[in-house]
């Protein structure tokens, strides 16, 4: 599903425009982004929490060449469902 294909379905779900559901959308993505900057974690009952894991430094291969290279430590946000998402899958 694109971002486009779910504004239209929040729209519709909603009975709002698209151009409403647009703004509910970047301000959902805006706040979760905030409270991860923020807190690192944000939890939605029964839908899943949301986490941010530091990444170690770590040693790669180039696949083309099979060079060596090193791979810097990083934040990345890891996603748990929650039982009732994950009951509905």
């Amino acid at each position: 599903m694109t971002k486009a294909e779910l504004v239209a379905a929040i729209a519709g779900d909603a009975g709002i425009t698209k151009a409403q559901g647009a703004r509910a959308l970047d301000s959902y993505i805006a706040n979760v982004t905030k409270a991860l900057k923020k807190s690192g974690k944000l939890g939605l009952v029964g839908f899943g929490t949301f986490s941010v894991v530091k990444r170690k430094a770590r040693t790669g291969r180039n696949p083309q060449t099979g060079a060596k290279i090193e791979i810097k430590a990083k934040n990345v946000v890891k996603f748990k469902a929650g039982k009732t998402l994950a009951g509905k899958i």
